[in-house]
């Protein structure tokens, strides 16, 4: 029998519940093509060239359900935070990454979380409804 994968740390965050869309932001989507909002996703990389505005996320798509890899705008996520994972479909997908020590972890995911702040409020600078129904101004709903 084969012995379960070593967990190893990485990055999670949630999908915004709800992202604008169109001409100067003036409509909202429930979080984004790939990943049901409020769904948790993993950082397999960031690209620091783009200073970190894009990384590629592992989650469970929106449509089937089974685990997908895509670049998204790190906006599109918060509450970034370290976390131990365990999962083999996670792990198959980061093989042959530099393993990360929490500490790492919980760095890049403050600064991660810093940039996503940034990058939603400067996104929706030119518009702000009231009442307004982004991620830093809804409040989360149960369940």
């Amino acid at each position: 029998m084969d012995e379960p994968p070593e967990p190893v740390w990485m990055v999670a965050a949630n999908v915004v519940r709800w992202r604008r869309y169109g001409d100067l932001g003036q409509e909202f989507r429930p979080g984004t093509k790939a990943f049901r909002g409020g769904a948790k996703v993993y950082v397999l990389d960031t690209y620091p060239g783009t200073g970190n505005e894009q990384l590629t996320a592992v989650g469970r798509g929106r449509h089937t359900g089974r685990w997908i890899t895509i670049d998204t705008g790190t906006r599109h996520l918060h509450t970034f935070r370290p976390q131990s994972v365990y999962s083999p479909a996670v792990l198959r997908r980061c093989a042959g990454m530099l393993p990360r020590t929490r500490e790492e972890a919980a760095e890049l995911a403050e600064r991660l979380q810093r940039i996503a702040r940034t990058g939603r409020h400067t996104h929706h600078a030119a518009a702000h409804p009231d009442p307004c129904l982004c991620h830093e101004c809804l409040p989360l709903s149960p369940g």
